[in-house]
């Protein structure tokens, strides 16, 4: 897999503060807001950061399980955390919303 290395890559243990521009991040709740940051990871954040996310929040089947309860991403976001971390489309809430939307809209 992808980042079968994050235990090696060390010296990647903060995630950017620029991903969360608009929070107060002196008060801020990294994990109440795990899907927000991982989300934000995925779609604007670079290697760095999805190693610092993955030492945070404590591995890759944690960060998945993470990344299958985000509620929007687009269609290249989706098809990068699928190949990358082995999930299938379905299993992701985004995914099966956009699905619903869809089914809602042509009914």
């Amino acid at each position: 897999m992808f980042f079968d290395d994050w235990r090696k890559q060390t010296q990647f243990n903060q995630i950017s503060k620029t991903l969360l521009w608009e929070y107060d991040l002196s008060d801020f709740d990294w994990q109440d807001m795990k899907t927000l940051v991982i989300q934000r990871v995925i779609e604007r954040g670079w290697m760095k950061d999805f190693y610092a996310a993955i030492r945070f929040y404590g591995g890759i089947d944690r960060v998945r399980k993470i990344i299958k309860g985000i509620p929007s991403l687009c269609d290249k976001d989706i098809a990068f955390v699928c190949t990358v971390f082995n999930l299938k489309k379905e299993e992701l809430k985004c995914y099966r919303r956009k699905q619903l939307r869809k089914k809602l809209l042509s009914s």
